[in-house]
């Protein structure tokens, strides 16, 4: 009787030290996996810090950039064009509040009328604005914005001309994009006709109406 009193209490104990130890093991598996997962959160705290603290930099730098220009213009008694590196010829306009600096180039420049081809004779001027672009304002994104007068489509393949104006800034974004700026940083954006810049009742309102405006982020 004693000798099976003696094995039963050696097999509670052999199963209690099982379990003991299975115990222990699950729990230290647990408290590892607990210890990844709060340095990968850890991780991904540090990481947003980071990317917020390069765009308040970003910001900044663009802001900065804007004031630059601008100084240079009142102190230097430079125009816009001059001041942005874009040269005298092109009309270049800066909004502080937007920071953007903005070239705009008219559609006789670029296209011949109802079409979203670009000129060969296009290639010099677009040249050179990609040369500036990719030297001053490297790491800034693009809109390249097409507009219309309000004239209605009558010959032309085009719906109407918002889809006139998206199609002839394709054109130009396809433009920059094969000659050097990351497709990443530029689109493409149609306003058709719903930003005249002059009146559309006269020839020469509606001609300053149709064109294509490479807009620069600068923050």
């Amino acid at each position: 009787m004693q000798i099976a009193n003696k094995k039963t209490i050696a097999l509670i104990a052999a199963l209690i030290s099982i379990c003991f130890f299975t115990g222990c093991t699950n729990w230290e598996k647990k408290y590892k996996a607990l210890n990844v997962e709060h340095e990968n959160l850890k991780g991904l705290l540090d990481r947003e810090k980071s990317e917020k603290g390069q765009l308040a930099e970003q910001v900044t730098k663009g802001q900065q950039t804007i004031e630059e220009l601008q100084k240079k213009i009142a102190e230097r008694k430079l125009s816009a064009a001059e001041a942005s590196g874009f040269g005298p010829g092109n009309e270049v306009a800066f909004d502080a509040s937007a920071g953007t600096v903005t070239v705009t180039l008219p559609n006789t420049i670029l296209f011949d009328s109802g079409k979203a081809t670009l000129k060969k004779t296009s290639s010099t001027e677009l040249n050179h604005i990609i040369s500036v672009l990719r030297s001053q304002y490297a790491s800034r994104h693009i809109d390249v914005v097409g507009h219309t007068d309000s004239q209605p489509i009558k010959k032309s393949k085009w719906q109407d001309n918002m889809q006139l104006s998206t199609e002839r800034a394709l054109s130009v974004v396809r433009y920059l994009t094969e000659h050097g700026i990351p497709k990443d940083r530029v689109r493409a954006v149609g306003r058709g006709e719903s930003q005249p810049v002059a009146s559309n009742a006269t020839p020469s309102g509606r001609a300053r109406n149709r064109r294509v405006e490479i807009v620069v982020h600068m923050k």
